[in-house]
């Protein structure tokens, strides 16, 4: 496959409606890699967890996150950082904040408008993208290719070239997909003001290391390697 060629792995934390008290921050995010070394960074991966007693088929999960595992957990953190070919980007949105209503949308409107907003500065209109999203239920297949439609829209690809499949895909199948529930669970941890685990704590502080950044504000819009955007709504 080309190197102009890329997958993107996305997810989504706290994304649901309805959810728990303090389940108030929406965080979606992908890690883009190119299609031609997927293979090769997948076995880097796989070899972390032989280094450190974890099973193969283990799942990558930010839950799964505790003091027996974090140290493989920080070696899965500072091996995203030291891998050249892999790039973060993300959108936080305070939940408490939407007003759909006012501005007559509903929740899956808004849910492919922060999609659209995640991928803008991601998608180069000089290359290809496949854009893989974890199942989330049986009837999140009509949505993954609504989503299909608006961003090929929004980027005025209407014959689906830069933007060539948007896919559903086991998580547990995908070390990228993994790796991606770890970075927007770290997010979504630190903005709900969570700090019951220590080992969650100590792997965020560094993700803060690692990007140079405090996750308290925006980073620099054109930063390369962990990129992320706060939504504050619209002005009134």
């Amino acid at each position: 496959m080309a190197s102009n060629f890329y997958n993107i792995y996305c997810d989504e934390s706290c994304h649901l409606q309805n959810g728990r008290e303090n389940d108030f921050v929406m965080v979606i995010g992908g890690i883009k890699c190119p299609d031609d070394l997927k293979k090769q960074i997948s076995d880097q991966i796989r070899g972390l967890k032989a280094q450190f007693g974890v099973s193969r088929d283990t799942e990558i999960k930010w839950n799964k996150v505790s003091p027996a595992k974090l140290e493989y957990y920080k070696a899965l953190v500072n091996f995203f950082f030291d891998s050249s070919c892999l790039s973060f980007r993300a959108i936080i949105i305070d939940k408490r904040k939407l007003d759909l209503n006012k501005f007559n949308l509903t929740h899956d409107d808004f849910y492919y408008s922060a999609y659209f907003m995640m991928l803008s500065c991601v998608l180069a209109p000089d290359c290809e993208h496949a854009i893989y999203i974890d199942i989330k239920d049986t009837k999140s297949q009509n949505k993954v290719e609504k989503l299909h439609d608006v961003l090929c829209n929004s980027h005025f690809d209407f014959k689906h070239k830069m933007i060539c499949r948007v896919q559903q895909i086991r998580s547990h199948e995908v070390e990228l997909m993994g790796l991606t529930d770890l970075l927007i669970g770290a997010l979504s941890y630190f903005h709900r003001g969570l700090k019951s685990s220590s080992a969650k704590l100590a792997l965020i502080d560094l993700i803060r290391q690692r990007s140079g950044y405090k996750l308290t504000s925006n980073t620099w819009p054109l930063e390369p390697k962990f990129n992320f955007l706060f939504w504050h709504g619209r002005k009134q």
